[in-house]
């Protein structure tokens, strides 16, 4: 097999209409020429990782929407958009995957290319760390304060399935996958550079871990410990076994 016709035919020419709109000259030279990788496996780690950043740009653009039409009310288009963002969400965190092919032999030889570089200065990591800020003041502001409802009564003592839990609910889920995504790509790291060296700054790789603390929407996680406990208070914090 000619590989440099195999590679040319990849490229494409960029005459065609789809490679026009695709704008696919530009998008398949991102990567390195395949002459210039360290080894074959680098051609994966930065395709996966242009991918998310690609992934994670539609889910910000996503979230800006949401957050206009929670402000406008238009709820179904809400659950729709957030619908959208938890699938992306599941692209980012399935695709992570791939990687768990490289040898940490030859992972340490791509590591080499990065300079001091980490998954910590992702331009779309550091935009979702910050839109779920006006995401929950607008929630706040739209689904309870205007309807007169806090976190505990579209939980429990007013509990409805309307809107507003809807909506909260449809938060926590994308909030669940951030999280899980944070754990993969953890995970990720522990298998390819081990859990207790040191990052590409100096700094131990355990930093990551105080990130899987971070919770978008710490109330709506609240209140589930809260009702537990209220209900514990009941029935009992401690119940006879049902063997008994």
């Amino acid at each position: 097999m000619d590989r440099e016709q195999i590679y040319a035919s990849m490229a494409g020419e960029g005459r065609l209409d789809y490679e026009k709109y695709l704008n696919t000259p530009k998008l398949l030279s991102c990567q390195k020429p395949y002459e210039q990788l360290c080894n074959a496996d680098e051609l994966q780690f930065q395709i996966v990782h242009q991918s998310e950043e690609l992934w994670m740009k539609l889910i910000c653009y996503t979230l800006l929407e949401i957050d206009e039409c929670m402000a406008a009310g238009e709820t179904f288009k809400v659950l729709t958009l957030f619908a959208r963002v938890h699938k992306a969400m599941g692209f980012l965190i399935e695709q992570l995957s791939i990687l768990d092919t490289m040898s940490i032999k030859d992972y340490q030889a791509i590591r080499l290319q990065l300079g001091n570089g980490s998954g910590q200065e992702s331009p779309g990591f550091r935009t979702l760390l910050q839109l779920y800020k006006p995401l929950w003041l607008t929630f706040e502001r739209v689904y309870l304060e205007q309807k007169g409802l806090t976190v505990e009564q579209i939980y429990n003592s007013e509990y409805r399935h309307d809107e507003s839990y809807m909506v909260a609910e449809a938060m926590i889920e994308y909030d669940q996958l951030f999280q899980h995504f944070r754990y993969h790509h953890i995970k990720l790291i522990h298998r390819s550079i081990g859990i207790d060296s040191m990052s590409l700054k100096g700094r131990s790789t355990e930093i990551l871990n105080s990130g899987m603390k971070m919770q978008f929407f710490p109330k709506l996680w609240q209140i589930r410990g809260q009702m537990t406990d209220i209900w514990g208070g009941v029935y009992g914090v401690k119940r006879d076994s049902i063997a008994d």
